[in-house]
């Protein structure tokens, strides 16, 4: 029998949710932790490249429940898009019972749960079987920030056209259509709405939270979260790329499928090339790409554009490619984004502002022009460009068409005067890489994370 400090993590199945877990999860089987993860059978794939790694880590293996909203065979949020996470969040607690039964048989039995922030409700099942829940999220820290202030002041949020959030460091002020969309989806007396909002309520409640993020993006509103929640349990252990199963071989030209688009950018010089991609869940109209083209084209800056497929996206304008190929390149599909960004002639990132793309460029030291669509993009915008001076709004919401003469314009000045906030972009990327090295703010976050479940061994009753 293994005597190892087992834990159950409980990735919520939508890929910029779990690939941070994952992250977090291969540092934990680095020290020495048992560790089973909870999956259901068309989002095992995901775990390939950790399992290969760290063959002694188990899989639970559970069908995915059905809702009368989601199509047999569908189990990720990818396949649903943003609205899908209500019924997702919904079914998923149908796995209460076969997770408890699974406890009982288990000769080694885990002492925590770590879980992502969209599964509050198992804080009751940790509670359940007498161990403690940690709060994952995979976003930022000022996120649960408003949902905190959100949910604490409805009546006041949901009458107001803007919303200052008094409280908050900063006091950040945001459109009534930019909050973020769980919030905005909820509908009193819904039940998959009251739901969701019980479960982001439980994850402050939880015996830790652990974040991807770092002190010098986000120490104001960490400690924040802090007194909110009354303890020091949180614990701020990224950007977790940096420490990922992929993070050492994420340049390496062999393990790039198509590399054609780095090889293109050996060409540019130095800081000239606009990278141009929004993420798979929002795609863009046909007149909003052809505003994007159009603004592209007017701007007379390098670009690669990487252009998703499929229905539902919009089609590049006719003739476009023809007129801007001495100076921009389009990928359709997929593209190494960790090297592109990484790349020496990349100077910006023209992006919807997700937390992962937020973390990736931020680790490249590339200035961001934010276009926000939803989920918690507005928020993450709202960070980069008023707090942190990293950023440039150059549009904003998920049906906006811009300007295609003004934002071109936007384009053009950002990435050939901005000079202070390309400065700030790279001296943050100097503070997240120091983050994670021996002694910096992240490393002893992990560390003492660590520290504190070992301390777990042996306790038979355990408080949440």
């Amino acid at each position: 029998m293994s005597t190892s400090i087992h834990l159950l993590i409980f990735p919520y199945p939508a890929h910029g949710h779990m690939l941070a877990l994952l992250d977090l999860i291969h540092q934990l089987s680095l020290r020495d932790f048992a560790i089973t993860i909870l999956v259901t059978p068309k989002n095992l794939p995901i775990l390939t490249p950790l399992l290969n790694s760290h063959p002694h880590i188990q899989t639970l293996l559970l069908p995915f429940p059905s809702h009368p909203s989601i199509s047999p065979g569908v189990e990720n949020v990818k396949e649903l898009g943003n609205a899908g996470n209500f019924p997702v969040m919904s079914a998923l607690v149908k796995l209460f019972d076969p997770i408890t039964h699974w406890f009982h048989s288990h000769p080694n039995p885990p002492v925590a749960i770590i879980s992502d922030f969209f599964l509050g409700w198992t804080l009751d099942l940790a509670r359940h079987l007498n161990v403690i829940r940690i709060a994952f999220f995979s976003v930022s820290a000022l996120l649960p920030s408003v949902f905190d202030y959100c949910w604490n002041h409805f009546d006041e949020v949901k009458s107001s056209g803007v919303v200052e959030l008094h409280g908050l460091p900063r006091s950040p002020i945001f459109k009534q259509e930019h909050l973020p969309s769980v919030f905005r989806r909820y509908k009193e007396s819904d039940p998959d709405s009251e739901f969701v909002k019980d479960c982001l309520l439980k994850n402050t409640l939880s015996w830790g939270c652990v974040f991807n993020s770092f002190v010098d993006l986000e120490g104001d509103y960490l400690d924040y979260l802090k007194t909110k929640i009354g303890h020091d349990r949180v614990f701020a252990v990224g950007p977790l790329s940096l420490l990922g199963i992929e993070s050492k071989s994420a340049n390496d030209p062999k393990l790039i499928p198509n590399d054609f688009s780095l090889k293109w950018l050996d060409g540019c010089p130095d800081g000239s090339v606009l990278y141009v991609c929004f993420g798979s869940q929002k795609p863009l109209r046909s007149e909003q790409m052809e505003a994007l083209a159009s603004g592209l084209e007017v701007s007379g800056v390098r670009f690669l554009w990487v252009v998703k497929t499929g229905e539902g996206y919009g089609s590049i304008p006719e003739g476009f490619e023809e007129r801007v190929s001495d100076r921009g390149l389009i990928v359709k599909g997929w593209a190494p984004q960790v090297s592109i960004l990484n790349h020496k002639a990349v100077g910006g990132f023209l992006s919807h502002c997700g937390w992962n793309s937020v973390l990736e460029v931020i680790v490249s030291g590339v200035m961001i022009l934010g276009w926000p669509m939803e989920a918690d993009q507005f928020v993450n915008a709202r960070l980069l460009v008023e707090d942190m001076g990293v950023a440039v709004r150059v549009c904003e919401g998920a049906d906006s068409v811009p300007d295609s003469t003004e934002l071109g314009r936007m384009i053009s000045k950002s990435m050939n005067q901005c000079g202070e906030v390309k400065a700030r972009a790279k001296e943050l990327k100097e503070k997240a890489l120091a983050g994670v090295e021996s002694g910096g703010s992240s490393a002893r976050d992990l560390e003492k994370l660590a520290e504190e479940l070992k301390n777990l061994q042996g306790k038979s009753v355990l408080i949440n």
